[in-house]
């Protein structure tokens, strides 16, 4: 193996899907170009669902890729990293998944107590942000669900600033400081 092919990366996360009991795609956000067409993406997942759907690990080793997942109710989460990815990693990403997603789904509808497929297809939106929140273009951000948590319910707000406190507008103070920074930086095109 080529010392290159070793060499630590950031880039940890290939791909993250969650499946139906079916193993129809509900969700499926890919960082690389390992499966560059859709067509290639289902025959990767309908593999994947196939050979995790019946049994109880929750590591695999598939087409040269390292598959972490956990199965609820109708629901299978995968998180896929490369053949030499730690597995912990990928592992702490796929439970801050899991966590987050129950902790959102509690707070919303007050009777749940697990993430299921009708709760999950109502509540896209968190999904689509804490995904965001914990990984960014294969790199793991966070793996701690109560900070997901707490910055979905920040960016999920659709108070408008005039209405916001002064607290709220000392949280975006940073963000914004940094976009107009990177505006004026003529290196940045």
């Amino acid at each position: 193996m080529s010392d290159l092919a070793l060499e630590p990366s950031l880039y940890t996360v290939k791909a993250v899907l969650i499946l139906d009991n079916d193993g129809d795609r509900l969700y499926a956000k890919y960082y690389d170009d390992t499966y560059p067409t859709v067509k290639e993406q289902k025959a990767f997942e309908k593999n994947i669902f196939n050979k995790t759907h019946r049994t109880d690990s929750e590591i695999a080793l598939l087409e040269g890729l390292t598959v972490v997942y956990k199965s609820n109710i109708d629901l299978f989460f995968y998180v896929i990293g490369s053949s030499h990815e730690n597995e912990l990693m990928l592992m702490a990403v796929l439970n801050c998944l899991f966590d987050s997603l129950s902790q959102m789904l509690r707070n919303v509808l007050k009777n749940e107590k697990n993430v299921e497929r009708r709760a999950l297809l109502e509540n896209m939106e968190g999904l689509f942000l804490a995904v965001d929140e914990i990984v960014d273009g294969g790199v793991i951000l966070e793996s701690d669900p109560q900070q997901v948590v707490h910055r979905v319910a920040l960016r999920g707000d659709d108070v408008p600033l005039t209405e916001q406190t002064v607290t709220q507008v000392r949280h975006l103070l940073p963000s914004i400081h940094s976009l107009l920074f990177t505006l004026q930086d003529p290196l940045v095109y």
